[in-house]
């Protein structure tokens, strides 16, 4: 928790992905707009908002924002919020997608030998009515047949497919790293499988949240996820049931 402050960076961080959330589904309602139309307004928006917030709540902190000009100072900061105002902006410009998501984490300076670290965060489903934060997070693991790895639907790893075949799991496409996290929180897949390409605020929130309730969550090669880079490139991540975690790490090392 900042200094001066009641109200704890988890529930900070729950709240205005809400809020967030809530207005992104209001301009689905009323904006009449559908496609990168609407998609453009809601990153730029959801942007805005949380900028606002989190400078009215935390106005010593730093950020480090998908939709924001990049800051050097963060880098010396102690305390940096990484927010993806809206993920799966593709998703979310699709009527009836409910794939999307707003990712609000809050990275903290620590040990030197580990970087620091994300301490809390959450991750809002807006078309769910889910909000899942750090301080709450429980996983399931119940909730289908057989194992199920997640990828995304625009560009799956070449490697899941051998992967999956190997463990005998099925893959399935879904948007949004969020939305991929958190089913596998919720217990309706086993794995999420990326490479290729993401940046920090693409895996910060989902992480944050999924390792608060006790999930697995590397790089492919099992190396940690460090947060707070020069270059925010973080391009490959499991997150998985910790179970199958060393698992599914052996067979994509047999593979890539």
């Amino acid at each position: 928790m900042a200094a001066g402050t009641t109200e704890t960076d988890a529930r900070l961080a729950a709240r205005l992905a809400q809020v967030a959330g809530q207005l992104l589904l209001g301009l689905q309602r009323d904006s009449g707009l559908t496609g990168k139309e609407i998609g453009k307004l809601g990153d730029h928006d959801s942007n805005e908002l949380l900028l606002r917030e989190l400078a009215a709540a935390r106005p010593d902190d730093a950020v480090l924002s998908e939709e924001s000009v990049d800051s050097p100072a963060r880098l010396s900061a102690e305390r940096v919020w990484i927010i993806d105002p809206l993920d799966g902006t593709r998703e979310y410009g699709m009527p009836g997608r409910p794939d999307w998501a707003v990712h609000v984490a809050l990275w903290q300076a620590g040990d030197p030998q580990t970087d620091g670290g994300i301490t809390d965060a959450a991750v809002a489903q807006p078309a769910l009515d889910a909000v899942y934060a750090s301080d709450d997070a429980s996983a399931n693991s119940d909730g289908h047949d057989g194992l199920v790895f997640l990828v995304s639907d625009s560009r799956p790893p070449a490697w899941a497919a051998p992967v999956a075949e190997a463990l005998g799991a099925r893959l399935q496409p879904m948007g949004s790293a969020g939305a991929k996290g958190m089913a596998v929180l919720r217990g309706e897949a086993d794995a999420y499988l990326h490479d290729g390409g993401q940046w920090e605020w693409d895996s910060a929130a989902p992480v944050g949240v999924v390792q608060a309730a006790g999930l697995h969550a590397s790089r492919i090669d099992g190396s940690p996820l460090l947060y707070n880079r020069e270059h925010p490139y973080l391009p490959d991540l499991v997150i998985a049931r910790a179970e199958l975690a060393p698992s599914i790490l052996e067979a994509i090392a047999a593979t890539v």
